[in-house]
């Protein structure tokens, strides 16, 4: 209960508006005892114009009187004089002085609380105006214990009453917030575990009906996390499945690579001089390919498998893609350019690496080729002070927003229409294999640049 929303502001309401009680009762019994000694003047001045219409009282009509106003004696000034009017023996000195004529509320609150928290019977003298104006004031001596008691009994009369209205308040706020807050989370947690046990069923999804505003943003917000979590689940699974495939798929390949793999041994053995010259660029080409299937393997079961690091030449491995590229141009007006060292040699793995070349070279030139319009593609590199600078640019139409929005992420990616989108997110996963990082520099209508940036590390 204690541990519950409900319980908690149940708590809460009752001491918050004990509170309140509180704070009403300090003016409020304050006001008591401004009422009873102002009762107590009106009282003593009845009894002195009792005295001032009879100048012969006796003791016992005097004493009588002035045990009615609850006062020892009674002074009245009038017309500039002052006058005993009634007395009676005080069993003791008059302790304190009290002056209502235009006292401020502090110190009348101040003298309550005062009285209220001292026990100890005393004399006071109270002054005040005359009602009626039947003189310019009035003063009596009287004993507090009567009012202390009757503003003890005042005092706890009240608060009872504010037990009581409390405890009322409490349970219809308490009921109030179980059916218009309390409720209505739950309804939402129940819409959370719900979901949990099966996110991938778009139906258990919460809707947003809450007339409540900060409840409906609530509800909004969970509705958008629960939508994107189910699509992310979903394409998981679809990559899963492709996984799969690629993984069968790729075994069946490389297979057959390995094969082809073996007739290359003869061709290479041709007199052909035409032969002579294809023949190794068919066999690094069949070699990359059964080397890819494995790694899709590999894949398959994990992740991109760690990188091989050795030293090569760059501008070398560089000058094999453009030439593999060359022979898809065909007769498409793009040319392929290099502007790096002829002595450049880079730390990294030359397999991957030339999959990252070829992955970005191969998407310019299709970028380029379906415009129908002549371009080109550069491949530039330096060394920094720490790490190898690679950019690829191309004269191309550059990349469209969403594509840009979504650029190295698996089916989000792609430009061209019937493209999967894998190809930069291979390709960021191999660049980070390195320790590096692939980036997008500038794409627009007079084209793209990435750059790739990797560390030197060690040099052995």
């Amino acid at each position: 209960m204690l541990n519950s929303l409900s319980g908690r502001f149940l708590i809460l309401t009752v001491i918050f508006v004990m509170l309140a009680e509180v704070l009403i009762f300090v003016p409020s019994i304050s006001r008591f005892r401004e009422d009873y000694l102002l009762s107590r003047l009106e009282k003593a001045q009845l009894a002195s114009l009792a005295l001032l219409a009879d100048d012969m009282l006796s003791e016992d009509l005097e004493a009588e009187l002035l045990e009615n106003a609850g006062v020892f004696n009674v002074v009245l000034r009038r017309d500039q004089v002052r006058q005993l009017m009634l007395s009676s023996p005080m069993p003791q000195q008059v302790d304190q002085d009290f002056d209502l004529r235009d006292a401020p509320a502090i110190v009348l609150v101040k003298d309550a609380m005062a009285r209220l928290l001292d026990p100890e019977p005393k004399i006071i003298r109270v002054l005040g105006a005359p009602s009626l104006n039947a003189g310019e004031l009035i003063e009596v001596t009287m004993e507090t214990a009567d009012l202390r008691a009757r503003m003890l009994d005042y005092g706890l009369r009240i608060l009872v009453l504010s037990a009581v209205i409390s405890v009322v308040t409490a349970v219809l706020l308490f009921l109030a917030v179980r059916v218009l807050l309390v409720k209505p989370i739950k309804g939402v947690v129940g819409h959370m575990q719900t979901y949990a046990s099966a996110p991938e069923d778009a139906r258990s999804v919460i809707t947003p009906n809450s007339s409540l505003s900060e409840l409906r943003e609530a509800e909004e917000a969970l509705h958008s996390l629960q939508t994107q979590l189910t699509h992310s689940l979903k394409q998981k699974e679809r990559l899963a499945q492709l996984g799969g495939a690629v993984a069968r798929v790729s075994h069946d390949l490389r297979n057959i690579l390995t094969s082809a793999q073996l007739f290359t041994d003869r061709i290479e053995m041709s007199e052909d001089p035409t032969v002579k010259r294809m023949a190794p660029k068919l066999v690094n080409s069949i070699t990359r390919a059964v080397s890819l299937c494995e790694n899709t393997l590999a894949f398959g079961r994990a992740e991109e498998p760690a990188p091989t690091l050795t030293l090569f030449n760059l501008a070398s491995l560089a000058g094999e893609v453009m030439e593999a590229e060359r022979l898809a141009i065909g007769d498409l007006e793009i040319s392929l350019s290099e502007d790096i060292p002829a002595g450049l040699m880079l730390r990294g793995d030359p397999e991957q690496i030339y999959r990252v070349l070829a992955n970005l070279v191969r998407n310019a030139r299709q970028a380029l080729a379906a415009t129908g319009k002549p371009g080109e593609i550069n491949i530039q590199a330096r060394s920094a002070e720490h790490d190898w600078l690679i950019t690829i640019t191309d004269t191309g139409p550059g990349l469209p927003p969403k594509a840009r929005e979504n650029l190295f992420k698996p089916f989000q990616g792609g430009v061209r229409k019937g493209g999967s989108g894998l190809g930069l997110a291979i390709v960021s996963e191999l660049v980070r294999g390195h320790g590096g990082r692939l980036s997008l520099q500038r794409s627009d209508e007079t084209g793209t640049c990435f750059e790739i940036r990797l560390p030197m590390g060690e040099m052995n």
